[in-house]
Parts: structure tokens; sequence; C-alpha cells
């Protein structure tokens, strides 16, 4: 019997490729290089290390998340579940702030989707019902859709508090 743990597939055996694992180490180095000074360097292994980390951090979240799901007989996860898997795994200082920048995502997808409506119906657009101004909805639509930056966090996205900053990334009680 031939023994398949730890071994990377190519084909139907159940095991899943390491390439599929983890995230793509340019998209690892690109997000570590902006918290970064703009002349440092990041060594191969340090991208490898933390390619590993954060894939592994993802799997054990959504995992959670996942397995929430299962026992609420419910086949998507979404992003309720995984701010609520953050909260049960003790990540409650990023399980608040992603709840409310989720939230504010929502707020203003459903803004677009009724302003869609509206021009398509050719009406007049009507206020927010928050009372913003268009281009106050235009400078949170772009802070919406850009990503958390947990390093330097906008006060008023999360309603005037950043996440504290005894959750560091380093932070042992939530490491091995």
């Amino acid at each position: 019997m031939v023994d398949n743990i730890g071994a990377t597939a190519s084909g139907d055996d159940g095991c899943i490729k390491e390439q599929d694992r983890l995230l793509p180490i340019a998209n690892v180095g690109r997000i570590m290089k902006q918290i970064l000074p703009p002349n440092a360097k990041i060594s191969k292994e340090a991208k490898e290390a933390m390619q590993e980390y954060v894939s592994e951090f993802i799997s054990f979240v959504t995992g959670e998340a996942s397995e929430k799901c299962r026992k609420e007989r419910r086949k998507t996860v979404n992003g309720d579940d995984v701010c609520r898997a953050l909260g049960t795994l003790g990540f409650d200082d990023y399980s608040g702030p992603l709840k409310r920048y989720l939230d504010r995502y929502r707020e203003l997808e459903g803004d677009r989707a009724n302003q869609d409506k509206v021009s398509n119906n050719e009406e007049k657009e009507e206020p927010s019902s928050y009372g913003a101004s268009q281009s106050q909805r235009r400078n949170i639509q772009a802070e919406a859709s850009s990503p958390i930056n947990f390093n330097s966090i906008n006060p008023c996205l999360f309603g005037g508090q950043a996440p504290s900053e005894a959750s560091s990334i380093t932070d042992t009680k939530h490491m091995g």
C-alpha cells in the first residue's frame, strides 16, 4: 500500500497540489511590499514562509467557517461565517472590524444596485438613505473597494475606532 501523505497530486487520488493549496507567491510578495519602506528587500525564503503561514491561516479560518455551515446544513460559506469564525478562533480584534467592513461593502453594493436601477429607468437619482452626497459615496466606495490594511486602518470606516494594537501577527496566544 502506498502512503500519499504529504505528496502532491497530479491526478484524482484525493491529494491537493501544493500550487493549489498556497496563495500565489507574487501576490504574497506584493502585499508584503506594501507595508515596507520602498527600498526594503524581501528574501525568497521570507516570501515562501509568509506564503505558507497565510495559506495555513486562511485554511484554519475557512475550515472553522465551513464546519459551522456543515452543521447548519448549508453549502455556501459567506462573509458573516468568516467573521464569526475569526471570533470563535480568538481573533476578535479582526472579526469586529472585518464585520463592519463587510457591512459597509454590502451597503455600497446595495447603493450601486439601486443606482443602476435608477439609471436604467432614466429616473432622477434619489439620495442614499444615509444622506451621503454623490462625492461622499464615491469616497466611501473607494475606501471599501480597497483591501483592508490592518496596520493603518481608516477609523472612519469602523465607527471611529481602529482595532487595538495589542493584536499583532506575532501575538503568541494565537500561534502554534
